[in-house]
């Protein structure tokens, strides 16, 4: 079998002729187009306001966050200040020795 045997198509040729075509929006830019639009809002005081699709999207995410909506306060948190990573510090300082194969029988024995 040769290189050229490995390499399905020729240099500037596409693999899928018939996909989207060039200049169509993918689906992140339409969002963010049409979360840029502006209506008017009643808010919490009676007054009426002009409010982007962005703003009164927060804003009913923040009345579902208050009225005690766990997935509301994640996805708020998460937008204001990130996502939560989770890390392990394998380079302690600590020279306690830890024996992996007996604190893997012990974890399947509980279940």
């Amino acid at each position: 079998m040769s290189k050229e045997d490995l390499i399905p198509f020729k240099k500037g040729q596409s693999g899928n002729p018939k996909g989207r075509p060039k200049g169509s929006l993918n689906r992140s830019t339409i969002a963010r187009k049409w979360l840029e639009v502006f209506s008017q809002e009643e808010l919490e005081d009676g007054e009426v306001k002009w409010l982007s699709n962005e703003e009164a999207i927060t804003l009913a995410l923040i009345r579902k966050a208050r009225n005690g909506d766990v997935n509301a306060y994640k996805a708020l948190m998460d937008s204001a200040y990130g996502t939560a990573k989770d890390t392990v510090d394998i380079n302690s300082t600590e020279t306690k020795s830890i024996d992996f194969k007996q604190l893997i029988s012990g974890i399947k024995a509980k279940r």
